[in-house]
């Protein structure tokens, strides 16, 4: 078909829909926040696909939430799209058409298939031409909770994302008697293009929660004049802020749940005495969530789609692109809030649990909007001096008679980092570790910070969580319910840093961008490896790896957690073995939206002795 008819019907379409939209905003917006958008609610989903044959439709649908008017990217015309359902041991071909103006793709997030069915632009296949029908044909190897999205450009964020729930062959080790899934994401007027544009030119864009005058004089009242001061000059001294939690924050971001925002209350029935199973998915682009049903205990049964030993908690954070399956039993003939909190508290989403419609939970009340510390800078004496030199600024460029450091053994490829004393001289035993100052005069796209030190911070729950009474999920909770098949020791470490500079916004692995690291992590077939991730930034990094499974080393011995995507916190290391039993080219990134496009992905390339 002619690209030129498929523009002029395209633009026509989209014309159409805002005039539509534009006429009939006005009735539109006396109406319930719940009609106003153009989605089922999810849980026992009212467009359930399924069979050996799925056709999907990517598109662009009108859209409308707290009354105001925009076009979506959608899967078959709803946000989320249509949830999939499919049986473990069943072979399915998923025939994606794409309509929209601009190339497209589907990526089936924590799927286990071929490289080329991943749907990874540029990395697996090529992508889904305006006007193409792609057809996916894959094995379902496994069961669980998971989901699928686009992979190009920015429309996640406008949309395209939807759950699939793959039924185990055995049954489930828990009991339930009622299911939803409890899809979590965002909305904004403005595109990831615009965002970026704001975050490039100032990386506190979009936060409007920095401490005021107001807040100096109570910290002095409480901490004391001259240690207050200290502090806000040496933060200023290192150009960071201690409220930095999210790029994008509710400023302007609706948060919602199954589609619908706060106002619109999705609401999921229960009878009294009943285990519910919730799937929580975070399908949000930049947003993380602290997850809580007060009133109910949560036992955690699957985290990305793999069985647990159950554990009991009263609170969970789940970063992007994560998912945590719970049962709750809910006694109370009443509504119980279902409440997703953002990490830095500038908004949030809830839903209800309910026994009869219409019924509402009580909102609890808000917390306030946490705060960075030493710790989370990699300061050893976190508690002590606040010096504005114990935060060592460096960047790390890659020499050049080694452009990648993943065949060298973990000694080598270790990058140290600068000591600077109060003189300002610097040194290190590694090539091409620079001072920044010299760095930024070349724009280098570098790291602003390297943490004095990092560790093992699995067993804290995170940030915003220091006052808490409740029981809160951490990552040394995971255990595997059954043992891994390989238990080898792992034949080689690669150890990759999380750099970013946010006064440039810039992100990237070991100080480079992916455009100026072509060379891929090599790995090959069948190899037992470990990766170990070190965070050398002051913000939460979910590390997403495609095509192969990442065993958290979380001191769970034969039981490792398997997971498809894993939060690295602030001056964190955390380590994870991988087999290579995916032959082919794999992407992996953080899955914070913008952190990918600016920068931080890579390639992991699986090769065979063939």
């Amino acid at each position: 078909m002619d690209d030129q008819v498929i523009s002029r019907r395209l633009l026509l379409k989209r014309a159409a829909a805002l005039g539509l939209l534009a006429s009939t905003q006005r009735f539109l917006s006396a109406c319930t926040a719940t009609s106003l958008l153009p989605t089922t609610q999810t849980g026992l989903h009212a467009s359930t696909l399924s069979g050996e044959v799925i056709d999907l439709l990517i598109g662009e649908t009108a859209f409308m939430v707290d009354g105001r008017a925009g076009i979506a990217a959608t899967i078959n015309g709803t946000i989320p799209g249509p949830l999939i359902r499919l049986q473990e041991g069943q072979d399915v071909t998923i025939r994606v058409t794409n309509q929209l103006m601009e190339e497209s793709s589907i990526h089936w997030h924590g799927i286990l298939l071929p490289s080329h069915m991943d749907g990874v632009p540029g990395v697996s296949f090529r992508g889904i031409q305006p006007g193409e029908t792609y057809s996916y044909r894959f094995p379902i190897k496994q069961s669980g909770t998971y989901w699928y999205h686009s992979h190009s450009g920015g429309q996640e964020l406008r949309g395209m994302y939807a759950p699939i729930i793959l039924d185990p062959i055995e049954p489930d080790p828990f009991q339930y008697e009622r299911e939803y899934v409890v899809m979590l994401s965002e909305w904004s007027f403005e595109s990831s293009e615009v965002m970026m544009d704001h975050l490039k030119k100032s990386s506190g864009y979009y936060n409007f929660q920095k401490r005021d005058a107001r807040e100096f004089v109570a910290d002095a009242a409480r901490l004391g004049l001259w240690s207050t001061l200290r502090d806000y000059v040496m933060w200023d001294e290192m150009r960071m802020d201690p409220t930095d939690f999210a790029d994008v924050t509710g400023s302007i971001f609706t948060f919602l749940m199954n589609g619908l925002p706060p106002a619109g209350n999705w609401t999921g029935l229960f009878r009294l005495g009943e285990r519910v199973r919730l799937r929580f998915i975070n399908a949000a682009s930049m947003t993380f969530y602290d997850i809580r049903i007060p009133g109910l205990t949560m036992t955690v049964v699957q985290a990305d789609g793999q069985n647990v030993q159950p554990v009991a908690v009263e609170e969970f954070r789940v970063g992007p692109a994560e998912s945590y399956d719970v049962i709750v039993q809910p006694t109370e003939d009443r509504g119980y809030t279902i409440f997703a909190e953002t990490l830095d508290r500038s908004g949030y989403v809830r839903g209800t649990l309910a026994p009869r419609t219409g019924m509402e939970g009580k909102i609890p009340e808000r917390r306030v909007r946490p705060l960075r510390t030493m710790e989370d800078m990699g300061m050893k004496d976190h508690r002590g001096s606040h010096s504005a030199h114990a935060v060592e600024k460096v960047v790390t460029q890659p020499s050049h008679d080694h452009d990648s450091n993943h065949n060298m053994d973990h000694d080598e490829s270790s990058h140290e980092m600068i000591r600077q004393d109060n003189h300002g001289s610097s040194h290190s035993p590694i090539p091409g570790i620079i001072p920044i100052r010299h760095a930024f005069d070349h724009h280098g796209t570098g790291n602003q910070t390297v943490a004095e030190y990092s560790q093992s911070r699995m067993h804290d729950p995170g940030r915003g969580f220091e006052h808490s009474t409740r029981r809160v999920l951490v990552y040394a909770d995971l255990k595997s319910l059954t043992s891994d098949h390989d238990q080898r020791a792992p034949e080689r470490e690669i150890e990759l840093h999380l750099t970013g500079h946010m006064q440039r916004y810039m992100w990237s692995f070991d100080g480079k961008k992916y455009s100026d690291t072509p060379e891929p992590i090599r790995a090959q077939y069948g190899e037992r490896l470990r990766l170990t991730f070190v965070n050398d930034t002051m913000m939460e990094h979910p590390l997403h790896l495609h095509g192969m499974w990442m065993y958290l080393e979380n001191g769970s011995g034969a039981h490792l957690p398997r997971k498809h995507t894993v939060v690295v916190k602030p001056a964190e290391r955390l380590s994870v073995v991988v087999t290579a039993d995916a032959s082919g080219p794999w992407a992996f990134h953080c899955h914070l939206l913008l952190h990918m496009e600016a920068g931080m992905f890579r390639v992991v390339e699986v090769s065979t002795n063939e």
